[in-house]
């Protein structure tokens, strides 16, 4: 009985050692050394150092001068019950989805609502046939990325809010548009971060306006 006790905690301590340690080490520093950017996180940085945020992570974009991501419905704990939970758009400590079926009263609702503000801030969508990750939420509820058809809808708001022709905004987001994976996965998408970073380059907003960043 002793033997095999022995030997059961031998093997034991040797996986521990190899799957516990050694491979976990051995990844982190082949991810370091190849992939360092992706290792750490995807980040973006202004030129002082300071974190923008994560082009894999999606961020609340307000402000008619920038482009809008995909909405999130992710929450937080209600600081004044804990047994509550309040909304907190793009949480990434929380990821998750609505759960909210197409029959759901509350879900219609908030889509009939989402629909009216959108068109009150951009006249011209008024009853347009909408690419449906203008108003609904990810399933993550931290999609980075929007469709290019979403982003071709705001390029005029962004345009008059910064001042500049909707031509050159057009040129901008072609730059932005990334292709499937591989050719064949996933769709064609926009990362926002990245296209935001850049229009804030190209064309400064005006003085009195600050970035959400």
């Amino acid at each position: 009985m002793l033997d095999i006790m022995t030997g059961a905690l031998r093997a034991s301590l040797v996986t521990i050692f190899l799957c516990g340690v050694m491979y976990p080490l051995a990844v982190t520093g082949l991810a370091q050394w190849l992939l360092p950017y992706q290792a750490n996180g995807s980040l973006e940085k202004a030129t002082d150092g300071t974190i923008l945020g994560s082009r894999l992570i999606g961020q609340d974009w307000t402000g008619p001068q920038w482009f809008h991501g995909r909405l999130s419905v992710t929450t937080e704990v209600d600081p004044n019950d804990r047994a509550q939970t309040v909304p907190k758009p793009y949480n990434a400590a929380n990821s998750a989805g609505s759960n909210l079926g197409p029959t759901n009263r509350a879900l219609k609702e908030r889509l009939a609502a989402d629909r009216k503000a959108l068109e009150e801030s951009q006249p011209e969508l008024m009853k347009q046939v909408l690419p449906a990750d203008m108003l609904t939420s990810s399933a993550s509820g931290l999609d980075p990325d929007i469709s290019p058809a979403n982003a071709a809808l705001q390029m005029k708001r962004v345009a008059v809010a910064r001042g500049v022709p909707v031509a050159e905004i057009a040129t901008l987001l072609e730059q932005h548009i990334r292709g499937r994976s591989l050719g064949i996965f996933g769709e064609p998408r926009v990362n926002v971060l990245l296209l935001n970073l850049a229009l804030q380059r190209a064309y400064p907003e005006r003085p009195d306006r600050s970035p959400r960043l």
